[in-house]
């Protein structure tokens, strides 16, 4: 892992390491893979996890735990897709809109999210570089991935959220590829949100387990 956190390149003044390369790469397929839908976006999105973790372990220990979380949401991503698949007729999972209850469980475990991590975050400044708009990344992308994983169109909204954040703190902070790879999940998030958004429209198969 110690060779991935050497620099490949130098682009804008800034160097560019192989794990945020490669990591960031990997977490843009497994975002187009979630948009077409297919059940290996969540192993690539581990992967991804895996690798970032190790390019934050050891001096961004908060990103870092957030790696560990995303490879926990991701594994439930799996699993929960592997029981829902096959409801509609192309044999991948059905979109849908949250109902009013769990967008309320969403914003709310948002808001309580980022006000415990940022207060985690302020309180052992060793943890992040920047607590509250890292807190704020952290938490929403627990929350996007967990509604991707439930099949919510909402997911989307909460990328692109999280998005508006993510771009300006990680070129503020050295980390440009990350950035780039930011404004490209912008496009892809407008593209899987219109094609979820159709899709959720669509009726299951009759008979299909919920």
């Amino acid at each position: 892992m110690n060779s991935l956190n050497t620099v490949a390149f130098t682009a804008f003044g800034q160097q560019i390491l192989w794990s945020d390369m490669i990591g960031n790469i990997l977490g843009l397929i497994a975002l187009a893979l979630g948009a077409i839908r297919s059940l290996w976006n969540w192993p690539v999105q581990f992967l991804s996890g895996l690798i970032l973790f190790g390019a934050f372990a050891g001096h961004l220990t908060g990103s870092a735990g957030k790696q560990v979380i995303v490879m926990a949401v991701a594994a439930y991503g799996w699993w929960q897709w592997n029981r829902t698949k096959g409801r509609t007729a192309d044999g991948a999972i059905a979109p849908r809109f949250a109902t009013w209850r769990e967008r309320g469980f969403l914003i709310g475990g948002a808001v309580l999210g980022t006000l415990a991590v940022g207060a985690l975050f302020t309180a052992f400044p060793t943890l992040s570089w920047d607590p509250w708009p890292d807190a704020y990344i952290f938490t929403g992308t627990i929350v996007a991935m967990y509604a991707q994983a439930r099949g919510m169109v909402e997911f989307w909204f909460a990328w692109l959220l999280v998005d508006l954040v993510g771009v300006p703190l990680n070129f503020a902070n050295g980390y440009a590829f990350s950035g780039f790879v930011y404004i490209i999940y912008g496009a892809l998030v407008l593209w899987g949100m219109r094609d979820w958004w159709l899709r959720s429209r669509k009726p299951t198969l009759e008979g299909a387990p919920a």
